[in-house]
């Protein structure tokens, strides 16, 4: 039987945080200027650390909490 090797991704494309949130790529983008959703850039691509958008999403539902 042949292993596969899953590779968990160290940043993720705006368009996969679009996917995965399903928020809309404006929205994305607001919450990056607003400083709630951290990023990182590798040349000219904008990338988010899946361990942003997971405190990103926690914060949220924090904030919906109170």
């Amino acid at each position: 039987m042949k292993h596969t090797r899953h590779i968990e991704p160290v940043g993720l494309s705006i368009p996969d945080v679009v996917q995965a949130t399903g928020l809309g790529r404006s929205t994305v983008y607001q919450e990056i200027a607003a400083g709630r959703l951290k990023t990182f850039k590798v040349g000219r691509r904008r990338l988010v650390a899946p361990a942003a958008l997971t405190e990103w999403a926690k914060a949220r539902e924090s904030e919906a909490a109170a």
